[in-house]
Order: C-alpha cells, then structure tokens, then sequence
C-alpha cells in the first residue's frame, strides 16, 4: 500500500520528464517539417500524446512549467516560415535545458519516493507484528 504511494507522487516527476521530452521533440520535428515539409503543425502533432493538448490551450503541467509551456505555445503558427524557424531555434537551448532538468528530477526523486515509502510500509509492518 504505501509503495503505491510511492510510485503515485513520482507519476508527476514522470509526466513532466515525458512533456518536456516531447515538447523538445516536437519544437525539432518543427524545425524540420518549416524547412522541408510545410505540414499543419496540428499534423506534426499527431504523433505525440501531450503536444495536442498543448496546442489547443490545455494547461499539461502547473507553475512555472506551465507558463513556460504556454508562452513557447502562444507563438507557434503566428508568422512566417523563416520567423518561426528563427523563434523555434531559440527556444531550442531553453526546452533543452526543461528537458534535461526534468529528467534528472525524475531519475532522482521516483525512485527515492519509492523506497522512502516502502520503508515505511516496512516500519508500519515492524510495528504491528
């Protein structure tokens, strides 16, 4: 019971990891579809669980994260192809850093919540036998 506990709160650690790991995905996928394909951005989106819903004004992730999601979501399809090539490159270095963070969070606090919350399970055990 209390390693379910666990692994619930570093569900959220994860579903950051996973929509910054899209996200960066995504925003090179872009890059690539304005310089060679010109597909919607809607079709680009297809493929990826989270992006959809980003695109369509959905709040995926709270806080800071979230803003920083809605300011890179606000942008995408309001100019020209050369422009939004140029505006996604720069964001480039910023999702990448998102990304990397969120993995390392998610590396580091899942499996410790984990394991914080067995012992406890295993202490409660202790306890009442």
């Amino acid at each position: 019971m209390t390693t379910t506990i666990g692994v619930f709160l570093s569900a959220n650690k994860k579903k950051r990891m996973t929509v910054f790991s899209e996200l960066y995905e995504f925003n090179e996928q872009l890059i690539l579809n304005l310089k060679f394909e010109r597909k919607p951005i809607d079709k680009v989106a297809e493929k990826y669980k989270y992006i959809p819903p980003i695109l369509a004004g959905e709040k995926v992730l709270d806080g800071k994260d979230g803003e920083t999601i809605a300011e890179y979501a606000v942008n995408l399809g309001k100019s020209d192809a050369l422009s939004q090539i140029d505006y996604l490159n720069g964001r480039k270095a910023a999702l990448s850093k998102c990304k990397d963070e969120s993995f390392s969070d998610y590396k580091k606090y899942s499996s410790l919540y984990v394991k914080i919350f067995f012992m406890v399970g295993v202490l409660m055990a202790v306890l009442i036998a």
